[in-house]
């Protein structure tokens, strides 16, 4: 699984990971929590309890993703 490689390669440095739904399970989420990783994932839709999440952090993933749709077009 590629998010598992990804997340195994965090620096011991990283305070916050900020995520999309794909990443929204409970073995991400403890994993990083071991880590002293903050996780800001938004919860999937059809999870009955959601954790609690910065949205003020997560609004910068919307830069990202549009500066990645920019430089597609």
């Amino acid at each position: 699984m590629i998010s598992k490689v990804l997340l195994a390669d965090l620096s011991d440095e990283a305070e916050k990971v900020i995520g999309d739904r794909g990443y929204n399970s409970n073995k991400i989420r403890q994993s990083l929590a071991g880590r002293n990783i903050t996780a800001c994932i938004p919860p999937k839709t059809n999870r009955t309890s959601k954790p609690p999440d910065n949205w003020h952090v997560y609004k910068k993933r919307h830069l990202i993703e549009n500066m990645f749709a920019k430089l597609k077009d």
